[in-house]
């Protein structure tokens, strides 16, 4: 009975609601849409879809950190030939080891062709993530209890 009353008090979809809400303030960040879009992983996937946000997120990336214009400019023209896997992108050899070489590693070889590009995407893809964001936002779910009878 007292687990068929917490269902009615706080219902699956609520959870849901509450886990949504928190992935979209933590995880649609313009760092989190750079690091996502410059994965040669993601990028040359099949699945791989960029949309009016992603784009936006992209430039705003770019922009937050580069601060010199003339480098945002090379670094967005540059970014055509990697979107389009040309020069040393569309190498035979960059494009098998997609998956097997870290993302850093995968630009510090194939990237020398955009240095600009190249520095930025390292320096995204090499940005490491904290969870104390996470353990912080997320510690709501420790007052959440399942209770069988």
């Amino acid at each position: 009975m007292r687990t068929l009353i917490l269902f009615f008090l706080f219902s699956y979809e609520d959870l849901w609601n509450i886990i949504d809400e928190r992935w979209n303030n933590q995880l649609h960040k313009p760092l989190h849409v750079a690091g996502y879009f410059l994965n040669p992983e993601f990028h040359y996937s099949p699945d791989f879809k960029v949309d009016t946000k992603v784009k936006i997120g992209l430039l705003q990336c770019i922009q937050r950190m580069v601060a010199d214009p003339e480098e945002q400019h090379l670094i967005d023209l540059q970014l055509e030939d990697f979107k389009n896997q040309e020069k040393l992108f569309g190498n035979p050899l960059a494009i098998k080891v997609i998956g097997k070489k870290t993302s850093t590693a995968w630009w510090d070889s194939y990237g020398d062709e955009h240095l600009e590009l190249q520095r930025f995407a390292i320096r995204v893809l090499s940005l490491t993530c904290s969870s104390s964001g996470c353990e912080r936002n997320w510690s709501a779910f420790e007052m959440v209890r399942t209770y069988t009878l």
